[in-house]
């Protein structure tokens, strides 16, 4: 750095990124976003079977789940890029190799074996993306700026996240339908070689100390605090709450023979949960981020109570808009809550056990509501959305009384 201290501390956070960074963390997140609908739909296609399909995406979840935290703690440990590359790589090399394997007269064990392999792989970018930023404006961001540039990096990043996940299943549908059921699957495949690998390399990547870098790094049993698993569970209610809209809202249009329209509504819901999520960087500090997980997570039961009763697709499309004005906020006022009080030294674990919780939560939603739905009734699948923001709002509720406690020990990841 050729300028003072001073001012390069006072410039803003895209300053120390680099213009380039925050696109190509965007793209590196999209491999994981198509990752298990590009697989359900390859499946469904190839081999007939609508079941074998939901299998093999969640063999692909469960893959990401066990290997999330793992490779949050190891990158902890030895650096992004360590980890980043080989696995970026090992991914993209599974997922070009799945198409073969599922055309092929191989068993389903071996489909199934294959879609773990790819979960275990799956570059965790949107985690390692968070823990970078925090470091950065911990070490590069004058203290007066951090507190708000923090609340807006978080901001972007759940926003890219929903974005992502938004656009991953619309880019599958595309190809699938434009090209052959294969083409996500192989776009998935280049994109993770090409875009998790420049990610990984990133000079941003050295930002993070590692474990030699620092002085202490928190035991892992820090992770285990009520402070840290009431932020688990309220995630994995969010992700609850998103796997068992879709599936329920599938359930809603196919009983009206549009089966397809469910995950055009469901996009509905996913923009204007992302900017959303945007616009609570706007909101003052004196809405603190425990009233505010209160608020959010209110108008997130409250509008899943009203998409429960259903009613016309009009309706439903309204309510929808509602959701995604308390889903956007809320997931990213539990991620920032995350920021401040990841154990030292255990930003990527903290941000992998989060995003994997989400994950699980919405390939395990989607498997009950889909079973619901068929058994039972679409009613009662769209009576599940609701359960998962209630859980949202236990853990606000429990987190309001305890907040100021909590957080006035521990470490700030961003201080």
């Amino acid at each position: 750095m050729h300028h003072p201290v001073p001012s390069t501390a006072q410039r803003p956070l895209i300053h120390h990124t680099g213009f380039w960074y925050f696109p190509v963390a965007f793209i590196a997140r999209l491999p994981f976003a198509m990752m298990t609908v590009g697989v359900l739909a390859l499946v469904v296609s190839v081999r007939g079977s609508v079941a074998l399909g939901g299998l093999t995406s969640a063999a692909v979840g469960i893959g990401v789940v066990i290997a999330g935290p793992v490779l949050g703690d190891l990158a902890d440990r030895f650096g992004q890029s360590r980890v980043l590359v080989p696995t970026g790589l090992a991914n993209g090399i599974l997922l070009a190799l799945f198409p073969v394997v599922v055309g092929s007269p191989a068993a389903d064990s071996l489909v199934l074996a294959s879609a773990v392999a790819i979960g275990l792989t799956g570059p965790q970018t949107a985690a390692m993306s968070r823990s970078r930023v925090m470091a950065l404006i911990g070490a590069r961001i004058e203290a007066d700026r951090r507190e708000r540039t923090f609340s807006r990096a978080m901001a972007y990043e759940s926003a890219a996240d929903e974005t992502a996940f938004v656009i991953g299943p619309f880019v599958v549908g595309v190809l699938a339908a434009v090209v052959a059921p294969w083409a996500p699957i192989v776009a998935a495949a280049a994109l993770s070689f090409v875009f998790v690998t420049a990610f990984a390399l990133h000079p941003t990547g050295r930002v993070v100390p590692v474990a030699s870098e620092r002085g202490t790094m928190a035991p892992a049993r820090e992770l285990l605090r009520p402070r840290m698993l009431m932020l688990v569970a309220a995630v994995f209610g969010v992700g609850a709450f998103f796997g068992s809209t879709l599936t329920s809202l599938t359930a809603f249009m196919e009983a009206r023979g549009a089966p397809e329209a469910g995950a055009l509504l469901y996009g509905v819901m996913g923009v204007g949960s992302a900017v959303l999520a945007l616009a609570v960087a706007v909101l003052p500090a004196r809405f603190s981020l425990r009233w505010r997980l209160v608020a959010f997570a209110i108008l997130l039961f409250a509008s899943a109570g009203a998409y429960s009763v259903g009613g016309s697709v009009l309706t439903v499309t309204v309510v929808l808009c509602l959701m995604g004005i308390g889903v956007g906020p809320s997931l990213v006022t539990l991620f920032s809550l995350a920021g401040h009080r990841a154990p030292a030294g255990r930003a990527a674990t903290t941000m992998t056990l989060l995003a994997s919780a989400l994950t699980l939560a919405q390939a395990l939603s989607s498997a009950v509501t889909g079973a619901v739905a068929e058994r039972a009734s679409v009613e009662s699948a769209m009576l599940i959305p609701a359960g998962a923001a209630l859980l949202v709002l236990a853990m606000a509720a429990v987190n309001l009384v305890h907040a100021r406690r909590w957080d006035a020990v521990g470490p700030s990841s961003i201080g």
